[in-house]
């Protein structure tokens, strides 16, 4: 592995650019920056130790919440592929698994297509497989079954393309509710970093080990507490989220993608 400073900083790993394709899960949600100004998350953290001691480093984050797998190849990949970047990651296809109509076959014959479209620029792809986030979202046994052929298509995927695939499905911390944020689908700053060591791991590059440290155990909270803490999740989180799928409508509708030029992080 490539060698890493004290305080987290990488040195250089061999790639000059990187854009970031996907949905929330890459937008960064729910890690905010440090000045308040939107949301920093994994793939700025990666950006930020990829571009140690490379002032011409330049990065793009494309990805936008809420976004289907089809609009992230329609609107994201076209984009990414004119940039011409050393490096690219995807996650998508976790939206289109919350869908009453998801069918996995169409969408890993598609998923397939994009990788092979991606490889073809000559830029390395790093995908994932998804965390395990069934036993707390609603329909968990009907969205296991997704979850569980979408990781193995995507497994398959990454060994036909050389891709390199990070395996949060099989990290056990991500069971931690310290690692979600409040509304219990995305990640917190600390999952957020925790990702960010998987992937410069699965790059080769080391990174700051706190970033892969095991959180502290969960809160231990009283029946009451739990109930209480359900029922606020429920009212704030839950219902708004059923009624975005009823009405058809998606959390990142108004939203646009947060770097959306191959530029030199500020």
């Amino acid at each position: 592995m490539q060698a890493c400073r004290p305080w987290g900083g990488c040195a250089v790993a061999g790639w000059t650019s990187y854009v970031a394709v996907g949905d929330s899960f890459t937008e960064g949600m729910d890690d905010p920056r440090p000045d308040g100004k939107g949301y920093r998350g994994w793939a700025d953290l990666v950006a930020g130790c990829l571009a140690q001691d490379l002032p011409d480093f330049r990065y793009a984050n494309l990805a936008v919440r809420g976004r289907l797998f089809d609009n992230i190849v329609a609107e994201q990949v076209p984009l990414a592929t004119a940039m011409k970047p050393d490096l690219i990651s995807f996650a998508g296809g976790g939206n289109d698994a919350l869908r009453r109509g998801f069918e996995v076959d169409i969408l890993v014959a598609r998923f397939d297509k994009t990788i092979e479209r991606l490889r073809a620029t000559g830029a390395d792809v790093v995908l994932f497989r998804f965390a395990d986030l069934t036993g707390r979202m609603p329909g968990g046994k009907m969205l296991r079954p997704r979850v569980d052929a979408l990781n193995t298509a995507i497994d398959g995927i990454g060994a036909k393309h050389g891709a390199h695939v990070v395996n949060m499905w099989d990290d056990a911390e991500f069971g931690n509710p310290r690692l979600w944020g409040i509304d219990r689908l995305h990640l917190s700053p600390a999952g957020h970093r925790r990702v960010a060591g998987h992937v410069l791991t699965a790059l080769g590059v080391d990174c700051d080990a706190s970033w892969l440290a095991a959180p502290p155990p969960p809160e231990d909270l009283s029946w009451m507490s739990r109930k209480a803490a359900d029922a606020r999740w429920a009212t704030q989180h839950l219902a708004p989220w059923v009624k975005r799928r009823l009405t058809g409508k998606s959390s990142g509708d108004m939203v646009t993608a947060k770097r959306p030029e191959l530029a030199p992080l500020d």
